[in-house]
């Protein structure tokens, strides 16, 4: 890594210490499983998947949030308890090469949830602002708690909600499930023993049926989802199919989808729209105040800071706060992470563990080294 970018690794180290962050050092072979399970489907197509000698389904490490939080877990180490790593990960048909350096800070345990998601945020605008002096950023800010908490109150459906939420942080996938949900598709064609049991919402049954015809076909689990995912989207698709949303609710779903202003007018914003709409946003609107006046607290210029209620991440695992932060007028982001607070409990640990963090790219942040010389 020092030989690749010496100037940076060296900087970044420094700023990591300073801001008490413990260097981690995790394998770059990992078991897939955790992420085909939670990394998202745009992770899942980009991944290097190789076997163990005992046949274990492993792959080249693609990101470094869920190998940190592993690591914790089997150390059984206290919180809160904030690791830093910089390294190389490995995604396939990635611009540039199919293997680059990241570097980040993970912050687990804080119970402060509104100071952790501040303090996340300015860790990764204080480290470009040390490896990029001169070059104005912009920052752009989602929460996916405050999307979520718009499609409750506006009374849609389990299968719904959960379909929009997997589509947050993608507009093309955002896009399709709205026209689905102004219009609805027609059934599709399902073989009879399939149909009965979605009809039915046989989850179990389904399932198992589906991983016979699996085992019969000679496909593996671990190559793609599960049958239990595969049964759980018919099943959905089939509930959303008998959903027709009020032309007031789509209409006030929309409204919400457009709100993009400087965050120090965000919360005014989301209030105006609840108002208008007759919506109650409760916890999700005050933890999202909360978050802004720390952030602001933090001398993060909020003036200057985009919140964007349509944007979020593409990796499945983000909780509440989103957020990228690219060069000014920059057409890829050069920093992005946020909060995960389920993350922990799914990968295995036996309590709650909430969690926030971000990455850098560091080529992308060498290229404008480079440009500006």
């Amino acid at each position: 890594m020092t030989s690749r970018y010496p100037a940076i690794a060296s900087d970044i180290t420094k700023l990591f210490a300073a801001r008490n962050a413990h260097t981690v050092e995790v394998a770059v072979l990992q078991p897939a499983d955790p992420f085909l399970d939670m990394a998202g489907e745009d992770l899942r197509r980009r991944i290097f998947l190789t076997e163990s000698e005992t046949g274990q389904t492993l792959c080249l490490r693609p990101e470094f949030t869920i190998p940190v939080c592993l690591d914790h877990i089997a150390s059984q180490a206290g919180t809160p308890r904030r690791y830093s790593y910089l390294g190389e990960v490995f995604r396939q048909r990635r611009e540039g090469g199919n293997e680059f350096f990241q570097a980040g800070i993970e912050d687990l345990g804080d119970g402060d949830i509104a100071q952790a998601d501040a303090r996340s945020l300015a860790d990764a605008h204080a480290l470009l602002s040390l490896v990029l002096p001169d070059q104005a950023l912009a920052i752009t800010l989602g929460d996916q708690t405050v999307f979520e908490a718009v499609l409750a109150a506006l009374g849609l459906p389990r299968g719904w909600r959960m379909r929009l939420a997997r589509a947050f942080g993608s507009a093309a996938m955002l896009e399709a499930a709205l026209a689905d949900l102004a219009n609805p598709p027609r059934n599709g064609q399902l073989p009879g023993p399939v149909a009965a049991l979605v009809l039915d919402g046989d989850l179990e049954g389904l399932s198992s049926h589906i991983a016979g015809g699996m085992e019969q076909a000679g496909l593996s689990a671990s190559a793609g989802r599960s049958p239990a995912d595969i049964a759980r989207r018919l099943i959905e698709k089939a509930e959303l199919r008998s959903v027709r949303l009020s032309n007031e609710a789509f209409s006030a779903l929309k409204d919400f989808l457009a709100i993009d202003v400087a965050l120090d007018g965000a919360a005014k914003a989301l209030e105006i729209f609840a108002a208008e709409a007759g919506l109650s946003l409760g916890a999700a609107l005050d933890n999202f105040s909360a978050r802004a006046k720390s952030i602001e607290a933090l001398g993060l210029p909020s003036a200057k800071i985009r919140y964007d209620a349509a944007f979020g991440r593409p990796l499945d695992y983000y909780t509440g706060l989103v957020f990228e932060i690219a060069a000014e007028n920059g057409d890829r982001p050069l920093a992005g992470g946020g909060r995960y607070d389920r993350l922990l409990t799914l990968l295995g640990a036996k309590t709650p563990i909430p969690g926030v963090g971000f990455s850098v790219w560091l080529d992308r942040i060498e290229a404008l080294r480079e440009k500006a010389q």
